[in-house]
């Protein structure tokens, strides 16, 4: 069973004339608590030792894919994998598409190499692009997620294209052998092979050491892709599926001013959600519920106005990145989770930020006056 990841609800806060608000950035994480910022994950790999201070004359590969400048868990323990069974002389390189905000160094990478993938759904460049870094400096061996799906069709890709040997849902490792499930309760054994695609928790993320984090990046090949970008199309929020937005504002049973609520919403581009009781009030449909009988988000960011928090809703967003709690219970139990906590009435908030988002709007349609003489 998999544990929920937790965000530590005594992180440091602060109590300020606008609420109480949670500090993240730029704090120092306590021993035992994730980082949550790349400085404060330098900061945190700076305590460990370096993993080898041999100079490095063959390399481990990890390659990932990043969603919104972070790396999942898979991803993270890949470069793990990488690190643990690298020897001295060997170098752990991390190989990225698209921006990557965490530290190379406390993944365990000596080398974090990025490449800025383009918008457009391209996995034949992704590929043209692994296979021109390998080919100069070949890995000893290539470690991915065979949970995230962009990575396990570029490593079968990868194999496909190479002829290397490869082992999908690796649930286990050493330095000679690799096991995978054939079976119930059956483990299935074969060499080390070229190209590794790690199932969920193969491998402990939490490194004793730390890699060099240096980073350089890969340019993108000019070739042109199979896969074209025939049309976009800008679809509503509201029509959008809650597991698939990005910004989410949500109403508790603190939230009464409905027409205000959603104002807010389509100002701000917003899917909307609730908690059960305004749900089954008759307030939202049963369709924007979220918790643990509802739906479960992941959210980039998570604005919640007039919820207290049950353990049910707090299931429900686990996953999102950044939460704000709008609310009058300093003590509410989502207030312990959020990032930022706004101390205040849930209609008065949105009023404030209704009219907020119209002068912005304003601001931006006047052109800026230029001073004559």
């Amino acid at each position: 069973m998999n544990a929920i990841r937790r965000i530590n609800p005594r992180r440091p806060y602060t109590h300020t004339a606008e609420g109480l608000k949670r500090i993240v950035l730029g704090q120092s994480a306590s021993v035992g608590e994730d980082a949550s910022t790349p400085a404060q994950a330098g900061a945190a790999s700076a305590a460990k030792p370096l993993r080898s201070q041999a100079p490095a004359v063959r390399r481990m590969l990890a390659v990932a894919h990043s969603e919104r400048g972070a790396l999942s868990a898979g991803a993270r323990q890949a470069v793990a994998a990488a690190a643990l069974l690298a020897q001295a002389d060997t170098a752990v390189h991390l190989l990225v598409f698209g921006d990557c905000r965490d530290d190379p160094a406390a993944l365990g990478a000596d080398m974090l190499i990025q490449a800025q993938a383009p918008a457009a759904h391209a996995p034949d460049l992704a590929l043209a692009a692994l296979l021109a870094e390998i080919a100069g400096d070949p890995p000893l061996h290539i470690f991915m997620s065979d949970e995230d799906p962009d990575d396990a069709d570029l490593g079968r890709r990868l194999g496909a294209h190479t002829g290397y040997t490869a082992a999908t849902g690796v649930v286990s490792l050493n330095a000679s052998e690799a096991f995978r499930m054939a079976g119930p309760a059956q483990l299935a054994r074969c060499p080390l092979p070229r190209i590794l695609l790690l199932a969920a928790d193969a491998v402990d993320e939490a490194l004793p050491c730390a890699g060099r984090g240096l980073r350089r990046q890969l340019p993108w090949p000019q070739a042109p892709a199979r896969y074209r970008e025939q049309a976009r199309f800008k679809l509503d929020a509201a029509e959008l599926a809650l597991e698939e937005a990005d910004l989410i504002v949500s109403a508790g049973n603190g939230v009464h001013d409905l027409e205000s609520f959603h104002a807010l919403a389509t100002a701000l581009g917003a899917a909307v959600g609730a908690s059960r009781v305004p749900v089954d009030d008759g307030r939202f449909p049963r369709s924007q519920q979220i918790g643990a009988t509802g739906k479960t988000v992941s959210a980039s960011l998570y604005l919640a106005f007039g919820i207290s928090g049950a353990v049910q809703h707090l299931q429900g967003i686990k996953d999102c990145r950044h939460v704000i709690a709008v609310n009058l219970d300093a003590s509410a139990p989502l207030i312990k989770r959020a990032d930022l906590s706004i101390i205040d009435d849930a209609h008065s908030v949105t009023r404030a930020l209704l009219d907020e988002v119209a002068r912005a709007r304003q601001a931006a349609r006047t052109p800026l006056e230029t001073p004559h003489g």
